[in-house]
């Protein structure tokens, strides 16, 4: 049997350590001296380097705890541990280290953004990055999107539109996405939302216009995604299966048939819409990848959409 102090030599730890691990019930003595001294058996010293390795993982004591399970203290087998305790700790404590990461990355884009800037930019790239939280949190954009869809569509319908429409913060971001992402932050918690919220949305969400808008966000996420080869092979606006499907979505929540008189008044009505250029711009930004051009977004997609539309049906792009 080994004192406190022997224990403590043996492990390379101090005795306040030994007593601090015994008085929480992670490594209890084996007997007491006459005198009421704590006595280890030298299965103790093993113990006592396993609890260490986990905290020097920086694991919390209710997880070690759980880890060491009911074999603590047990001269049998000291190195017995909780498998399944073991692996949920580790996966557990990997996410808090990769947030803990992510926002260690956002901090330093920041940093280099508001550092490299001319001195007249920095007090507004202050308000804006000083706005949002590093990891950045994107509910407000999605708040911004369920608010300006319309109403009762379908979960199926707003999840795909959703999906498209709120971009993902990269995990290691450039200066510049830091700054596309604040002003999607800015845009969607000021200039657009609120009362004026209704001044940013296309007639299809307007009830007296006569559009089932379930029927025409349901077309659209189809005919997006038909326009996304011609965007990424950078192909002019043209007729085809994409233009197809974008017009059928609109013709079909209107209960109208296709024609070369509804495309016209089509025409007119898009490139009347209010315009959210500068939301989808910033976009683009937060998803180009290191190499290679990004995704287009919807917005890229719906203004090539509308640009085929007028050069098939002979009328003015702008």
């Amino acid at each position: 049997m080994w004192s406190i102090g022997e224990l403590a030599e043996q492990a390379g730890a101090t005795v306040k350590t030994v007593r601090f691990y015994s008085d929480h019930g992670l490594l209890p003595e084996a007997s007491r001296s006459t005198g009421g001294h704590r006595r280890y058996a030298p299965a103790a010293l093993d113990r006592l380097r396993l609890i260490r390795s986990l905290r020097t993982l920086d694991l919390p004591l209710p997880a070690v705890r759980r880890i060491l399970g009911p074999a603590v203290g047990d001269p049998a087998d000291p190195d017995a541990v909780d498998d399944g305790a073991l692996e949920d700790a580790v996966a557990g404590h990997l996410r808090e280290l990769g947030s803990q990461m992510a926002a260690l990355r956002w901090r330093e884009a920041a940093l280099l953004l508001v550092k490299d800037c001319a001195p007249a930019e920095r007090a507004d790239r202050l308000r804006l990055v000083g706005a949002i939280t590093t990891p950045p949190d994107t509910t407000a954009i999605a708040r911004f999107w369920r608010r300006w869809l319309p109403p009762r569509l379908p979960s199926h319908v707003a999840a795909a539109v959703l999906e498209h429409a709120v971009p993902d913060p990269p995990h290691d971001p450039t200066p510049d996405q830091v700054l596309a992402f604040a002003r999607l932050h800015a845009f969607v918690t000021g200039d657009c939302a609120g009362d004026s919220l209704a001044r940013c949305q296309p007639a299809a969400h307007r009830p007296d216009e006569g559009y089932q808008a379930a029927l025409v966000y349901d077309g659209l996420v189809g005919a997006y995604a038909l326009a996304a080869p011609h965007l990424l092979a950078r192909r002019p606006p043209q007729p085809g299966e994409a233009l197809d499907s974008f017009v059928d979505a609109y013709a079909r929540a209107r209960a109208t048939r296709d024609t070369p008189a509804f495309r016209r008044a089509l025409h007119a009505q898009l490139v009347a819409d209010p315009r959210v250029d500068h939301y989808w711009r910033e976009v683009a930004v937060l998803r180009t990848p290191a190499s290679g051009p990004p995704p287009p977004t919807p917005g890229a997609a719906h203004d090539w959409l509308t640009r085929s539309l007028a050069a098939d049906s002979g009328l003015s792009a702008a």
